[in-house]
Formats: C-alpha cells, structure tokens, sequence
C-alpha cells in the first residue's frame, strides 16, 4: 500500500523581505516518488542535491514551492500541526542532550501529541511506550539514564521516541551517523523489521551507499542534476544511475557486486 506520494513536486525556499516582493530559490523540481509501508526506502545522493530539503518538504516542514505531498492521500501541506505530529515522527541527526531523563521519559515523550491538557500519561499511552521500547530491543535499558548510553544504544532509543507517536510515517535524517560499522548495520536491520511489522513508511536518507542497497526495499536516487529516480536497488544499480551519480576519480561502481571499487589498470 503506498503510504507516500510525491507529485511532481518543486522544493526551495521562499525569501521575504519587508518593503519587497518574495524571492524564491528552487532546489530541485519536477520530483515524482512513491514509498510503501512495510517498505524501508533510502533517500541517497550526493551533498548539495537536497536531500535535508527534501525530507523537510516530506515532514510538512516547509511547503513545496509546486506539486503535493501525499500521505494515505492526504495533502501534507493542508494538515494541521496536530495531524502531521500524531501521523509523522522524525528522527534528526543532532545530538540531543535530554538532562538526567531516563530512557523511559524520553521515550514517553513521543506520547506528548496524543496526551489531553493534564499531559498525564494513560495506561493505553504507557504500554504504547512499552512497546516502542520493546520493538528496537531496549526494554533492560529503561530506567537507565539516557546520558550513560553508547551512541548506538541512542539512536535506537530515538527511533523508539518516534515510534511511541504511533506514525504511519518515519523518517530519519542520517541516523546512521556517529555510529560505528556493526552498529549502523544493526540499527538498519532494526528499522527495516519495523516497517515490516508495523506496516510503516520508513524513509531514510543516508550516505551509506552500500548498505542502503543492501537492505532498503525501495530507493530514491537524488542525483547531480537534482532529478529523483525511484525504483528498487537492484534496479538502480543495474542500470548505471549509482555509478555515474557516485563514480569519483578512481572509484567506481560495480553493479554486479554492488560495491565500490579502485579502477583496475589504473594508471598516474
């Protein structure tokens, strides 16, 4: 079932000034992607095509400049803060520094915008969190301080905050950032299985080229010319879009193995 839909979408900025007309800066336009829910979807490109724009555009952040943002049909630009903060949870790159909040409160947080006036948590809102923590497998680390914890066990613990808004869409900028190997490899294979069992929209952009071929179901090739291609990633690198957005001096892309290489015979 799609879960999102990009229509021929233009994302930029609009510049105002006062005493003169709106100025407007064009990113990238004519974008047209879908991404599925029980489907985790790679956002890659190079730096500088738009990627972080694009997913603010996605978020309901900022509006397209032109064209729409579906999600289950409905125009992201036309939803109220309330409907994008209960239907879209995002997961950013920066670091947080939460205090001495347990991992267990800062989970909770993400029940902030189903909670009435009283901000008390429910029984319903309680177990929402105990699932959330259980599904990125951090339930024995709840009652410890979010601030012990290794950069991997974070990430994860963010992802659990999200997920205990109950979304219908995910989106995570670069959270494989600051991570080590075995932990970026981890925490993919983590949200890969939650969009699976959760049947969610998982929409990630990263610069780990390989592993996103690797493991995402469907990927959104944001290129030097600032055009989107959407496909699956084997298709994609079968059909030489990863190697010319990708190929640098002597590395190139292999589609075969899916890996980057030196260029044999290469010569100073």
């Amino acid at each position: 079932m799609t879960a999102v839909e990009l229509r021929d979408i233009t994302i930029g900025y609009t510049h105002r000034r006062a005493l003169r007309p709106a100025r407007t800066s064009v990113v990238a336009a004519g974008l047209t992607a879908v991404a599925r829910r029980g489907e985790l979807t790679a956002l890659v490109g190079p730096n500088g095509a738009g990627k972080s724009t694009l997913l603010r555009t996605l978020c309901g952040l900022q509006p397209p400049l032109y064209g729409q943002v579906l999600l289950d049909g409905d125009d992201v630009a036309t939803m109220s803060t309330t409907d994008l903060a209960t239907r879209i949870s995002v997961v950013l790159t920066e670091r947080i520094d939460p205090g001495l909040l347990t991992v267990r409160e800062l989970v909770a947080l993400g029940r902030t915008p189903h909670l009435p006036a009283s901000a008390r948590l429910s029984a319903q809102d309680r177990s929402a969190v105990d699932r959330a923590l259980a599904a990125v497998g951090v339930t024995d680390l709840a009652d410890r301080q979010f601030i012990e914890l290794s950069d991997g066990q974070r990430q994860r613990i963010l992802t659990a905050r999200a997920l205990a808004q109950d979304p219908s869409l995910l989106v995570l900028d670069e959270p494989t950032s600051f991570l080590d190997v075995p932990s970026r490899v981890e925490l993919v294979d983590v949200l890969r299985r939650l969009a699976r069992d959760q049947d969610l929209a998982v929409i990630m952009s990263t610069h780990e080229l390989e592993l996103a071929l690797r493991v995402s179901d469907r990927m959104w090739l944001l290129d030097n010319e600032r055009t989107l291609t959407c496909g699956r990633p084997t298709a994609l690198a079968e059909s030489g879009l990863i190697g010319t957005t990708f190929d640098r001096g002597r590395m190139r892309f292999d589609p075969t193995t899916m890996v980057f290489d030196l260029e044999s015979g290469y010569r100073e």
